[in-house]
């Protein structure tokens, strides 16, 4: 896709989001880190209704290491692969408070050696806390780019490189965000709503159905 076709679809999903921003509820920068955690396979929604609660109790990393791993699985216990989740999680925490102060440290590499935190999860903590502009790649962005034909890739990591080298500027900080929130309400799974989307003209896999449909017809 080139370099226009590439700013048209950022600056017409942006006409139509607005402007775009997490669907996570946190209290600061530690409890958002825990949530971008726990929201690993997993809805944000979910995750909003797992810590609901757990965040009035728990705001820090003693917090949490206080509570334990077997009531924190309690709050969580309605979230995918919550007994992995906890353990990283009651670790990761153990490890702010030995090593950082328990402060969440800024620097990439730090952020993936925690446990818990991939690349994904770091790219996500950075771009939202830490203004640092990074297009975090999750199964709704890593689908609408390859649908659009921004990226043609096979991995996460790939299409998060690609897409972090093609897009302009101006639209670094919020691609990530427009991205998610068309594959989550738009351009979805299974089910792909084609006919309220608004770059319908920039979509390879929609040319490809109706490619696919003239053949058999």
């Amino acid at each position: 896709m080139d370099k226009i076709s590439i700013n048209f679809v950022y600056r017409t999903l942006a006409k139509k989001i607005g402007e775009p921003k997490t669907e996570l509820n946190y209290r600061n920068p530690y409890t958002f880190l825990v949530s971008v955690v726990l929201s690993a396979q997993a809805t944000d929604k979910s995750v909003n209704n797992a810590t609901r609660d757990l965040f009035k109790i728990v705001k820090t990393p003693r917090d949490m290491v206080d509570l334990g791993e077997r009531k924190l699985k309690t709050y969580i216990k309605t979230i995918g692969l919550y007994n992995s989740k906890a353990k990283n999680i009651i670790n990761l925490s153990k490890i702010l408070i030995k090593d950082y102060q328990s402060k969440i440290p800024s620097d990439f590499k730090d952020l993936t050696s925690l446990p818990g935190v991939g690349n994904k999860t770091a790219s996500v903590y950075q771009n939202e806390i830490l203004d640092i502009p990074r297009i975090a790649v999750d199964t709704h962005v890593y689908r609408v780019s390859n649908r659009l034909g921004l990226t043609k890739t096979k991995t996460a990591d790939q299409t998060q490189e690609i897409l972090e080298q093609i897009t302009p500027k101006r639209w670094l900080k919020t691609a990530h965000h427009l991205l998610i929130l068309h594959g989550r309400y738009t351009c979805k799974s299974q089910k792909p709503i084609c006919d309220e989307c608004v770059i319908t003209k920039q979509c390879l896999y929609l040319k490809n159905e109706k490619n696919k449909k003239n053949i058999s017809s």
